[in-house]
């Protein structure tokens, strides 16, 4: 075929706002945000009656997950369509890339650990989040994490799938594997790694290679798969590192080593005390 007789598919998305909905504050590939009130947002399809097995998905994985603090709440599901708390703060990317005074160490401790026990807690409860990355993680009015976008795997006993949302993945914080739906503890625990380094410097691994330029993702993919990992000293670079290097067995692990760096440090590591900035 001829460039001449190539047509590309172009899909023209509209808008639209189910009943109760007042405004749309933001949206993914699949879904719409719209607010509903000051506590709860509707997610909802991209595409009327699309997405109805991602979206059932979601519903069972959090209905299995929640409560936990750090994981957002879901507050009911009707007509292919997902009630949840809102988390006025938005997502961590935003907050650190447009807030005008800059997170402490204490405040990016914090953030870390509560990331951390909330994949602990899916983890605990056979779910792989599958699809952790800066956009997937929010802050609520207290700056507390909240976790959202559960459309990974729910895993039985005996490590079989029972539900499975189909996520893939970001590029900055997937690792590297031949087979892009092969999941496991050690996936996620290195996309957790990749937030953690993006939690202390307010930017994601290799800066240097531009989202967008010709190659990036196979540029990203590949340091990832020779092990070049980066080297910029933090807080946490022992941590990462080892996420990166797959060398922790759980979730609780990384939580306990965050402890001992807030502890060396003498930040608490009791939730009520985090500061707002």
């Amino acid at each position: 075929m001829s460039d001449k007789d190539y047509e590309p598919h172009v899909r023209v998305i509209s808008r639209y706002y189910p009943l109760g909905v007042k405004e749309i504050i933001g949206h993914g590939l699949s879904s719409w945000i719209g607010v509903i009130d000051d506590t709860t947002v509707l997610k909802y399809p991209v595409v009327p009656g699309e997405e109805v097995e991602r979206f059932e998905a979601e519903r069972q994985m959090l209905e299995h997950i929640c409560p936990h603090p750090h994981i957002v709440q879901l507050k009911g599901y009707q007509d292919n369509s997902l009630f949840l708390e809102r988390c006025v703060n938005g997502n961590l990317h935003t907050y650190l890339t447009e807030s005008d005074t800059p997170p402490s160490l204490q405040q990016r401790l914090s953030w870390s650990r509560e990331t951390a026990e909330a994949i602990a807690h899916c983890h605990s409860k056979r779910v792989l989040h599958c699809d952790l990355h800066p956009l997937n993680i929010l802050l609520d009015a207290e700056l507390h994490i909240k976790i959202i976008d559960f459309q990974g795997q729910l895993l039985s006993e005996d490590g079989s799938i029972l539900i499975d949302g189909l996520s893939g993945g970001s590029t900055r914080f997937r690792c590297p594997r031949e087979d892009i739906c092969q999941e496991d503890i050690k996936k996620d625990l290195f996309a957790l790694g990749c937030c953690i380094y993006y939690m202390m410097f307010g930017h994601p691994v290799y800066p240097d290679i531009i989202d967008g330029e010709e190659e990036w993702s196979e540029k990203v993919q590949a340091r990832f798969a020779k092990k070049e990992f980066p080297q910029d000293s933090h807080a946490c670079s022992a941590i990462t590192s080892k996420c990166w290097l797959e060398q922790y067995e759980s979730a609780d692990d990384i939580v306990r080593d965050i402890k001992a760096v807030e502890k060396g440090l003498g930040f608490s590591t009791d939730e009520r005390t985090n500061e707002k900035q």
